[in-house]
């Protein structure tokens, strides 16, 4: 097969497919429309998130036969259509989840100890012992919504520290040793730490706003390595004043680009509630890069070219 690479990846992914006899292309500056003028000359793609697959470029993809997302998620191709002209769809969500569990653990870790206040204090010259004590996570309740290859990784790590574990998903009778499922009423009646390991779907989109966190019976820390989208940052921000979040971890934002590689140009296009994060003390932000590791950038790879091998 003739196969398009998009982005770069793990060069085991080029390697092992070009030993398996496929005719690999690279492209990692075309653009979406250059793409769709010679896209009909080939029969796979493998892509990131630089551009969306959506009706048109499917339409100009006429010998198409599989579509590679290296990553977790496929909300940047059109499902439905794609799966409806025969196009087989790949993406890798074993291939980070590993990396995914241990990030959001590490943000815990980091707020319930203060880890990057007391770091910035003392190389500021202080010394603050008791405004820096931390809490424990043995004893608190961690509420996971959305149990697949993430929420269930994340989960794994959680054992060993005696904290209950609850999950909440669309699905039934996805529990298992590591986390038991329950209702999202008893979970926002329990939680002490929500995290969200959910794609984005429209029912995703915007889930965490005023309404939702005002369900939560205690005061919790929220926890978020999915999809940005998914929290409304203004109703995060009125949590985060009136107490009923205690603190954030962030690895996605509401303001991403659908590549998810820029944010914001200047600091003038930095809306008010960005800008309260980032002046808070108690919000940890990182760059989408939970699922970003050296380890991580090799399983994706491997993971993309075990299922192009083993179906094509």
């Amino acid at each position: 097969m003739r196969i398009l690479h998009l982005d770069q990846n793990h060069p085991l992914l080029i390697e092992q497919l070009t030993i398996a006899r496929h005719d690999n292309e690279e492209n990692y500056t075309i653009s979406k429309e250059e793409t769709e003028k010679i896209i009909s000359g080939y029969d796979g793609i493998v892509i990131r998130s630089r551009f969306k697959i959506d009706r048109q470029f499917i339409d100009a993809a006429q010998h198409l036969k599989f579509i590679a997302r290296v990553g977790a998620g496929l909300e940047s191709i059109d499902i439905p259509y794609a799966e409806s002209k025969g196009i087989y769809l790949i993406s890798a969500p074993e291939g980070n989840r590993n990396a995914v569990g241990e990030h959001a653990l590490g943000m815990i870790l980091s707020l319930f100890n203060k880890l990057h206040q007391a770091d910035a204090e003392v190389k500021a010259g202080q010394w603050n012992r008791e405004s820096n004590r931390g809490l424990e996570l043995e004893g608190k309740t961690v509420g996971i919504i959305g149990y697949g290859n993430m929420g269930k990784a994340f989960a794994k790590k959680l054992q060993g520290f005696d904290c209950d574990v609850l999950c909440y998903d669309i699905l039934n009778n996805v529990g298992d040793a590591n986390a038991r499922q329950v209702t999202l009423e008893e979970l926002q009646a329990k939680t002490d730490v929500l995290s969200l390991h959910t794609p984005w779907t429209p029912q995703t989109d915007k889930m965490v706003d005023d309404a939702f966190i005002a369900a939560f019976a205690k005061a919790f820390y929220l926890i978020n390595t999915a999809r940005g989208k998914s929290v409304v940052t203004s109703a995060l921000v009125n949590a985060l004043q009136n107490g009923k979040i205690k603190g954030a971890g962030l690895d996605v934002l509401e303001y991403e680009k659908a590549s998810f590689e820029t944010l914001f140009t200047s600091k003038e296009d930095v809306p008010a509630p960005l800008q309260y994060l980032i002046n808070s003390k108690n919000v940890l932000l990182t760059p989408h890069i939970a699922g970003w590791t050296v380890e991580s950038k090799r399983k994706l790879a491997q993971t993309i070219v075990d299922k192009i091998l083993r179906k094509f």
